[in-house]
């Protein structure tokens, strides 16, 4: 298992938390918990070493396309695929955006 902490800038403001996925069903989780400032800071654990250049590309990905809110996040991968990250990753802030 590998440990990874990013601090990425945060163009927009969310309110509350949302939870995306489950680890224990064999899926990927992401927790995000929106907070004042400019910055999200992401808590990855993941199956998966040296993974931090293809997590890093994808929220360079998500910043280009829709900003990335101040807040923190804490993701759990079990080795998920960057497409099934990208959706969880949007799925949480899409929920706290409605919170």
């Amino acid at each position: 298992m590998e440990q990874i902490t990013f601090t990425l800038s945060a163009t927009r403001q969310l309110s509350g938390k949302a939870l995306a996925g489950v680890v224990g069903s064999g899926d990927m989780e992401v927790l995000f918990v929106a907070g004042a400032g400019q910055q999200l800071t992401v808590n990855l654990t993941t199956s998966v070493d040296n993974s931090g250049t293809r997590w890093r590309a994808l929220f360079d990905r998500l910043s280009a396309f829709s900003g990335l809110p101040a807040g923190e996040m804490t993701i759990h991968d079990f080795g998920a695929t960057p497409g099934v990250a990208r959706i969880r990753i949007e799925q949480v802030f899409e929920e706290a955006a409605d919170a």
